[in-house]
């Protein structure tokens, strides 16, 4: 099994309007449109704007530790790929080359991010991951909203065909659109 790979950046770290306390790391296709947010805490969302930032503090963080400690070694972080979503959960892996072995180890996505930064290494995503969890953007939502005949009109009856279409696609097995359906309802509420 050989899924694509798709490379992502880190484009911004912000407030997140889903959970309070938390943020929004927001990576982006490299070379593409696509962005997926990922919710990460306070204190790595603060390690990886000092990240970003080229900041270097006066003792080591933990990352910096990790990252020293690899390269005395003599290990190379080749890549980090994010390689499953689970209720909103997204799972890494460092992949780390060592003489002739790869290692494959498993990591938060946050501390995961943060050390391809500090290492310089690519952050990839399977592309199947990275469509079904991507922000949806008005381009996704007009084909469905024109499909449905929606003219723009009070944000109440916009949303009550959005709910008869999501009915309806149910009613009809036919999830897919019916998951298209609910996160744009999501998006209007």
């Amino acid at each position: 099994m050989n899924k694509k790979k798709i490379e992502l950046q880190v484009l911004n770290i912000s407030n997140s309007q889903a959970q309070v306390g938390a943020y929004a790391m927001v990576l982006g296709e490299v070379n593409g449109l696509r962005k997926l947010p990922v919710i990460i805490g306070a204190s790595e969302a603060q390690i990886m704007v000092i990240e970003m930032k080229g900041i270097v503090p006066p003792r080591p963080l933990t990352h910096n530790l990790f990252a020293s400690v690899l390269e005395v070694l003599g290990v190379k972080l080749m890549r980090v790929l994010i390689y499953k979503v689970d209720n909103g959960v997204f799972y890494s892996y460092l992949y780390l080359k060592a003489e002739e072995t790869i290692l494959r180890v498993d990591a938060r996505t946050s501390d995961a991010v943060t050390l391809a930064l500090r290492m310089n290494a690519p952050i990839l995503i399977y592309e199947d991951i990275l469509e079904a969890e991507r922000v949806k953007t008005e381009a996704d939502i007009t084909p469905i909203t024109q499909e449905l005949d929606m003219k723009p009109s009070s944000k109440e009856e916009m949303l009550k065909k959005l709910k008869n279409a999501l009915q309806k696609a149910i009613d009809e097995e036919d999830y897919e659109r019916a998951a298209q359906l609910r996160d744009l309802i999501n998006q209007q509420k």
